[in-house]
This record gives structure tokens, C-alpha cells and sequence, in this order.
């Protein structure tokens, strides 16, 4: 056989197989229907349940005294002693220093004795002054000298006026050496110590007392969140009314120890906004009874003002968002995939607060959205399943990872 017959031989054999090839049907031995099933991507889902939800806004605020009392040294002298206890609880008018009192009472004796002296005064120009006034009508003495008498007893007796106002002031003065408290509440640390010359030319600070029950939380929201917390809190048996106060809760979680065991109300809100943040203050009362809450400190803090009777929680994963807002997709009975449209009321810890277009028993897609777009088909994985599924191949590839690693 020549070489050119070796050649059309095999090209003649090349071009029957391909042929064969091409009349062989799609996906044969894999069964009937295998092929369509297996492009359908897999996405896990979790089943929505409708419920009543409260409407919760989770914040940062920071405590502060409902009522601060400065106390300082209203007289000059030197401090003999400290009698309250540092950071313990004072009533009011509790005693907390003793200022020495010495040039204080000395002042109000000469003060007394001033006044003695203007009464001792008074009392013999009123005589005589009565005096005059009867030899004036004998005729005796001239209107003048009646006259000057009379005004002697009228300056004598603003005399006595006057001492005895020095009196009232020195003695109250003398009152200001024991140093009170003004307010119940918690006495700080003492800024002074005995033998410490107060009150000469100023009012010397000696501590501060704070009254921390009820407590005040202090935070602050944008004016659109605002709104929005008023919008939702309208009461559905009046429209148009905002919710009462009483509605309206606070819930505080203090670091490391969890939720306070005391609930607090939304005692306060500023009408002007703050044009450094653009934001509105808000101020909550707190009861504090065991002083377990300090001024100062930073809390995170739950406001609710009312409830959703028609939400959903779903977990973030599940939210999604484009021009037109939020949205979720779900798989139907049919295994087509929908977009429903949402609205979203904020967030537990680890769900989204949801309404909108969503029923009970309804398949929302958590993984996998990337897969699907609305009028697909997907098929249903129990969300562990995912999970599962995921961890595995997580560990063959850190298994993988590290074997090549030894290897070199």
C-alpha cells in the first residue's frame, strides 16, 4: 500500500468517529431529567415566622448625676476636721466639716454688744425726746430743740435696726463653720485637709456630693432615627398620637456584667439639635438603689418604644440591597427564586427586624444568593447542612494548605 492510501484511510476513519460523536444524545447514562437537575445551584434557607416584635434602637450612653451639689467654704478659717467618710452615702444637713469657729464668735459677740449699746442709745433719746415733748408744751423750750430730740430717737432706733442685722449676719456666719451637707446623696473625696486655710478671698471646694438614685443615662440619636422611633411608636388606637412615655422602656447592659436588673424611662429630649454632630440629646432615668451605677460610666443601652404585631427576624445574611432599598429572595413551592421587598426596623444582636413582603412559612434564602437571581430555579439545603458543608471543605483546604507546606 502506497503512502497515499495509508493517509485517506485514516482521514476517512477520523471524520466516522466524529460523526458518531455528534449523533451520541447529551448526557446519556446519566438518566432522564439528571442533567436540568444538577444546573440548578444549591442555596440553604430558613423558614420566616410572623411575630410581635418590640421596637428597639441598641445605643451608647454614659451616667450621670440627677443632681450635683458643690460644697464650699462660705466663711474664712481653718479647717479642724473631716467628719464625713469619704464615698459613703450623706443625708441632707449631715455635717461633713468643721471650720474653726474662734474669730467667728468673737465677731458675733462684738456684734451683740454693739447692739446693746444701740438699744442702751435708743432707749434715752425715746426718754428724751418725751421729755422735750412736754416741756414743749409748757412752753418752756423752742420747737427746735423738740425737734432735734425727735430725730436723735428716730436715728437711735435705725441704729438698732442695723445692729441688730450685724448681729443676724455674724451669727449666721458662725453657722457657716460647720460645713452641711446640701443634698442627700454620695460625698466624694475631700479636697482639703485639716489645718487648710478655706474660704479667704473665695469659695474654697471641699468635695462634691452626687445624688445617684435614680441616675440619669445620657445619650444621643440622629434626628432621622428620632423620627423614625416616633413614626413607629404611634399608638394604633389613637392616630396620630405618640406613644405615652410609660411606653416607652430602657434597658441597660453594664460591661462584663451583663443586663441591669432595673428598667429606666425616657425622661428628657433636647428641641434644639446639636449642629457639631447633627444629633439630638436624650436623657433616661434609672433607679438605683444598690449605687451599683457610677457617674461616668459608659453603658450600652436598649431603647423600645413599642412593638411590630407583623415582623420578621432573619439573619443578616439574608438582606440584601440595591437602588431601590432593601429586599430578600425566597424560594417558592415550585423551587423558582423571588425577590420580595422589606423594610428593615433595625437589628437584635444577631437578626434583622423585618416587614414588608413576607408570609408565614415563607423559604428565605441565607446562602447562596450570589447564585441565584429572581426567576431561577435553586434547590432547598437545610441551613446545618450549608454549614456542614462548608466546614468540611474548610478543613480540606487548611489540610491541603498545610501538606504542601511539609512537602516543601
Amino acid at each position: 500500500m502506497t503512502r497515499s492510501s495509508v493517509l485517506r484511510a485514516v482521514v476517512f476513519s477520523a471524520g466516522a468517529l466524529s460523526l458518531v460523536g455528534c449523533n451520541q444524545p447529551t448526557g446519556q447514562g446519566a438518566g432522564p431529567g439528571k442533567g436540568a437537575q444538577m444546573s440548578a445551584p444549591e442555596v440553604s434557607v430558613v423558614t420566616a415566622h410572623v411575630q410581635s416584635l418590640p421596637l428597639t434602637r441598641e445605643l451608647v450612653g454614659r451616667l450621670a448625676a440627677t443632681r450635683t451639689a458643690q460644697v464650699r467654704a462660705r466663711v474664712a478659717g481653718i479647717v479642724l476636721k473631716r467628719v464625713y467618710t469619704e464615698g459613703t452615702d450623706v443625708k441632707q444637713g449631715q455635717v461633713l466639716f468643721q471650720i474653726d469657729p474662734a474669730q467667728l464668735e468673737a465677731k458675733l459677740k462684738a456684734e451683740e454688744a454693739a447692739l446693746a449699746k444701740a438699744e442702751a442709745d435708743a432707749v434715752n433719746a425715746a426718754l428724751t425726746a418725751k421729755r422735750y415733748l412736754e416741756l414743749r408744751e409748757k412752753k418752756t423750750i423752742s420747737q427746735q430743740d423738740l425737734d432735734t430730740a425727735q430725730a436723735a430717737e428716730r436715728t437711735t432706733a435705725a441704729a438698732v435696726k442695723q445692729a441688730r442685722a450685724n448681729v443676724d449676719g455674724a451669727r449666721l456666719n458662725l453657722s457657716y463653720a460647720t460645713v452641711r451637707a446640701p443634698i442627700a446623696g454620695r460625698a466624694g473625696r475631700a479636697l482639703v485637709t485639716e489645718g487648710a486655710l478655706v474660704g479667704q478671698n473665695e469659695a474654697t471646694l471641699l468635695t462634691t456630693v452626687e445624688q445617684i438614685d435614680p441616675i440619669y443615662v445620657n445619650f444621643s440619636q440622629s434626628v432621622q432615627e428620632l423620627t423614625e422611633l416616633q413614626e413607629m411608636a404611634v399608638d394604633s388606637r389613637k392616630p396620630g398620637a405618640l406613644a405615652s412615655k410609660a411606653r416607652t422602656s430602657v434597658e441597660v447592659r453594664l460591661p462584663g456584667s451583663g443586663a441591669y436588673s432595673e428598667a429606666g424611662t425616657l425622661d428628657f429630649s433636647d428641641l434644639a439639635v446639636d449642629p457639631g454632630t447633627g444629633a439630638v440629646s436624650l436623657r433616661a432615668t434609672l433607679p438605683n438603689p444598690h449605687r451599683a451605677l457610677l457617674p461616668g460610666m459608659f453603658v450600652t443601652l436598649r431603647l423600645t418604644t413599642g412593638r411590630l404585631d407583623q415582623a420578621v427576624l432573619l439573619p443578616q445574611a439574608a438582606l440584601a440591597r440595591d437602588g431601590r432599598g432593601a429586599y430578600v429572595m425566597v424560594l417558592n413551592a415550585e423551587g423558582k427564586v423571588e425577590q420580595r421587598r422589606v423594610e428593615s426596623h433595625g437589628m437584635t444582636r444577631q437578626d434583622w427586624i423585618l416587614t414588608g413582603d413576607l408570609a408565614e412559612g415563607d423559604r428565605v434564602i441565607v446562602t447562596g444568593l450570589q447564585k441565584v437571581k429572581p426567576g431561577a430555579m435553586a434547590q432547598a439545603a437545610p441551613a446545618d447542612e450549608a454549614a456542614s458543608s462548608a466546614d468540611k471543605k474548610a478543613a480540606k483546604a487548611s489540610s491541603a494548605s498545610t501538606g504542601s507546606v511539609a512537602g516543601t
